[in-house]
């Protein structure tokens, strides 16, 4: 939905984003030098000179932007003309994976100054994005806004890994190539050093990263597949990245003055649900596509202090700027909102971007089932069609009590292919280990002390 009271817009522009429009000329200058600027002139986030990168790589990437946002403006058309008063009450849950890359050859975790942070550090972000998130009274998050609004979206640490494995949703990885890491520039080599699918996890790369930029979250498309090699660099880099000092609150390794309670991941996980910045990016003045936000004079806020700025981007007419909004560039403490336009545009990603969907989808995977006097397994769809990835390949293995079970995957010739262990389980509803596997028959093997079951398994 658009701002009312603007005259800059074309009607193509209701398509395509300002932020892309504004992109190729906007902040081209490249980061240079060490971490060492002071907090007032750190710039909190890197989207639009990423964005152009991905652009390079991935010539479709524009047109795919596009549709997704027409996808999310005729959503709303829709909703608008049903004039439903049921309220969607649905609570999103996104499994998030922190790759934490250092250069502590001791691998001592935690500690001052240590880019290898501490657990404690990390679930205090987890802390702060359910927080923030959900509206939660009594914290940080909450706010009294009329325009404000809980976006019944919920994150959590990872408890399976792509085997199927059990994990804390953490992974620590020594890299002694380089101490530090531009942010834009190393995304590539940082998702070959640690990367989890990103169409069934949120990765969220913790560095320690060089010049002003302290984040980054890349932005959703209407992809499902992206065919060929320089594409498929974008799938692998889909994510956020964060610098290890402003990940968490007040904690550990956080120490920047205006961002220590953990919002730069809280405006990047924005991004990554597609939202824009209020300015719109560009000069400003442009649209974000939400109807809530005021139309917004570029980086108005202040870096270092919640003062109230305002904006005349239509004659004659001033508007406050929401300082106190999660995509604005205010310090940390000014933060505590989002908008119920912004909500309703990243609950949209949520059901039409097809990776995005897909993340939230296998979240709600793991389900416990009734108990059976028996070991059961009952694996599908069957045959799957890999192809489509519209599907997630489910496994139900129904058991006697509590036990412990191993699942194997094997091809045509007996050779295993995939293989991963459940301790100490209840019955329960699993994602099918075979992502990545080549088209073809295989054999599905459930064993746990005492009994195995066998099931042939399609690929399409």
């Amino acid at each position: 939905m658009i701002k009312q009271g603007t005259n800059r817009l074309t009607l193509n522009k209701r398509i395509v984003w300002a932020w892309l429009i504004g992109s190729l000329v906007l902040l081209m200058s490249p980061i240079a030098g060490a971490q060492t600027s002071p907090d007032s002139t750190i710039r909190r986030c890197a989207v639009v000179n990423q964005e152009r990168l991905l652009q390079q790589r991935d010539p479709n990437r524009l047109q795919l932007i596009q549709e997704l946002n027409r996808r999310i403006e005729q959503r709303q058309i829709e909703q608008k003309s049903l004039r439903t008063t049921a309220a969607d009450t649905t609570v999103y849950r996104i499994p998030i994976v922190v790759h934490v890359v250092h250069n502590n050859a001791s691998g001592v975790i935690g500690g001052s100054n240590n880019v290898n942070i501490s657990e404690a550090q990390i679930l205090s972000q987890i802390q702060v994005l359910n927080e923030d998130y959900r509206r939660k009274a009594g914290t940080n998050g909450y706010n009294t806004s009329a325009i404000g609004a809980d976006a019944r979206i919920e994150f959590f640490l990872a408890t399976i890994d792509p085997n199927g494995n059990p994990t804390n949703g953490i992974t620590r990885h020594y890299y002694s190539a380089k101490a530090t890491f531009d942010i834009q520039n190393d995304d590539v080599l940082l998702s070959q050093i640690a990367y989890w699918p990103s169409d069934q996890y949120l990765n969220i790369w913790v560095a320690d990263y060089q010049g002003d930029y302290i984040g980054y979250g890349q932005f959703p498309t209407a992809a499902d597949t992206l065919k060929g090699l320089q594409a498929n660099l974008n799938v692998n880099t889909d994510g956020v990245r964060i610098d290890y000092q402003t990940f968490g609150r007040q904690i550990g390794t956080v120490n920047r003055t205006y961002y220590m309670l953990g919002r730069t991941v809280s405006h990047e996980i924005g991004h990554w649900l597609g939202l824009i910045h209020p300015w719109g990016d560009g000069n400003g003045c442009n649209e974000d596509y939400v109807a809530d936000t005021p139309l917004t004079e570029d980086r108005s806020v202040s870096p270092t202090s919640c003062k109230q700025t305002y904006s005349t981007c239509v004659a004659g007419k001033q508007t406050r700027d929401l300082v106190e909004n999660y995509m604005m560039y205010s310090p940390d403490a000014c933060m505590n909102m989002f908008t119920a336009g912004q909500v309703a545009r990243m609950r949209a990603v949520l059901v039409l971007s097809p990776r995005r969907a897909k993340v939230v989808k296998l979240a709600s995977i793991t389900t416990p089932l009734t108990e059976s006097e028996q070991l059961t397994v009952k694996v599908y769809p069957n045959p799957y069609q890999s192809d489509l990835q519209t599907d997630i390949p489910l496994m139900d293995v129904q058991l006697k009590g509590i036990q412990s079970f191993q699942v194997d995957v094997f091809d045509g010739t007996g050779r295993q292919v995939r293989t991963a262990s459940y301790a100490n389980s209840s019955s329960t509803r699993l994602a099918l280990p075979v992502t990545g596997l080549a088209k073809g028959m295989y054999i599905v093997r459930v064993k746990t002390a005492s009994e195995a079951v066998s099931k042939r398994f399609v690929v399409q």
